[in-house]
């Protein structure tokens, strides 16, 4: 039997995949629900996702995984529109005149911008069209330093650095131009006459998270069991060890490997393994409205507010899938615990946010809000920083804590240059994957019985 920590979309990847591949697996989630950051909030019609997602059209293998599972036909294909509060004004920046119109930058800036984004690099005088095809060349560059040199001055100053100070606030000046790089291309297919082309399932990303739990069995996941140890003999794991927590019982699992598919954190408290990934918190509230706040999905915010983007779900999914009620993501990331934001309690950012948006929208009434919930998450995401990638934890750990263990948590290089839900079930296939090329190079055997001992 192979034992998964983690009951996220990375665990329960891993699980399908092995169990595709005629592996017994089990999976063990420290708390009551299934899903990880794709945990949701029920509504009176569809449930939606605590943090917000939505798929690019780059993100392939999550879709043929939900093929897989017979639920392709529920991801929806939709645009997706964007703009930029500035100043008071939302420009919306979706088809190529309104970008030429875009006040704040001048012809020049918008072609060297354009270019970027297109993957054309105008340096030089003329164009080449592969120099940003290996983002590893640049791991080790900032992002302003890329910018200023790659487009304007002015491209930095008043369109890429507001954006990052909404993401990364005091560690903007870290982060890798690979990271940068790798956004622009993950965003991927745009409709030049109306906007990016992003999916999103009916039913919200739950639809899948179920369909892999129907798929894994629901008798092979414990949920409220979380993983308190693993044990070795000579350099190869051989139990775990998990405590139920709703009975208060400990149990020793015989394993014939582990994939460890959480933050690295917690391998690091069962194993000692260290990682040096730092990673970020996010403070992520929903509003549900009466009337609609925007005519835009997503607006990222330039001037120095207590969040870094508003996202109206509800100007991209029917708002009738939820009883006719208007949603609002408004999302923040905070650096460190010790920030304000974090330290503050949810009703003292209720006030702070909603005070925000009311300077921002003049006919905004909060008297509208029938609800403001608030989710919380102290490693939502890497800090993207140079050199991230040497910082990675590779997905076979054989040769660094004992073999027989593998990672497919946040930390892996799937969730690299941006994390995802695609990214984590192409962490989970990838550590299955060396899990049945080892198997089968050790003996060709892979079946084992679950068993416990008290």
């Amino acid at each position: 039997m192979i034992g998964i920590v983690g009951g996220g979309i990375a665990g329960l990847a891993s699980a399908y995949r092995l169990q595709q591949q005629g592996f017994d697996v089990h999976v063990f989630e420290a708390s009551e629900s299934i899903g990880g950051l794709a945990a949701v909030y029920e509504t009176a019609g569809d449930n939606i996702e605590k943090f917000y997602h939505h798929l690019s059209k780059t993100e392939e293998t999550i879709v043929e995984l939900a093929e897989e599972l017979g639920i392709g036909d529920k991801i929806e294909w939709k645009i997706g529109t964007n703009g930029y509060y500035v100043d008071g004004v939302i420009h919306p920046l979706n088809t190529p005149w309104e970008i030429l119109a875009y006040p704040h930058l001048n012809m020049h800036d918008t072609i060297r911008l354009g270019g970027l984004t297109a993957g054309v690099d105008l340096r030089g005088g003329y164009p080449t069209l592969d120099s940003y095809e290996d983002l590893t060349e640049y791991e080790h560059e900032t992002v302003e330093s890329f910018v200023r040199e790659h487009t304007t001055d002015n491209v930095y100053e008043n369109f890429v650095d507001p954006l990052l100070d909404g993401k990364y606030g005091a560690r903007k000046k870290d982060i890798s131009a690979a990271w940068f790089l790798g956004r622009i291309r993950f965003r991927g297919e745009r409709d030049l006459l109306r906007g990016e082309v992003l999916g999103y399932p009916r039913g919200g990303f739950t639809t899948i998270i179920d369909g892999l739990i129907d798929a894994v069995g629901h008798e092979n996941i414990s949920i409220n069991t979380p993983v308190t140890g693993l044990k070795c003999r000579d350099d190869t794991v051989e139990s775990i060890i998990a405590h139920d927590q709703s009975t208060q019982t400990e149990y020793n699992y015989s394993v014939d490997g582990v994939v460890v598919a959480t933050m690295p954190n917690v391998l690091e408290q069962l194993t000692g393994y260290t990682c040096q990934v730092e990673f970020q918190g996010a403070v992520c509230g929903l509003m549900h409205l009466e009337e609609s706040l925007m005519d835009t999905y997503w607006l990222n915010i330039a001037h120095d507010a207590p969040f870094g983007a508003l996202i109206e779900h509800t100007n991209f999914i029917d708002r009738d899938r939820y009883d006719g009620e208007h949603l609002v993501y408004v999302a923040a990331y905070v650096q460190d615990p010790s920030e304000p934001l974090w330290q503050a309690n949810n009703e003292a950012v209720r006030r702070k946010w909603l005070n925000e948006i009311e300077s921002m929208f003049p006919d905004f009434d909060r008297e509208n809000i029938t609800e403001l919930n608030i989710a919380r998450n102290p490693r939502a995401a890497p800090i993207y920083e140079c050199g991230y990638l040497d910082l990675v934890i590779p997905y076979d750990l054989s040769e660094r804590i004992a073999h027989g263990i593998y990672y497919a948590g946040m930390a892996s290089e799937a969730q690299y240059p941006e994390r995802s839900l695609n990214g984590g079930v192409v962490a989970g296939f990838n550590a299955a994957d060396r899990i049945v090329s080892d198997f089968e190079a050790d003996s060709g055997t892979h079946t084992s019985t679950l068993t416990t001992e008290l």
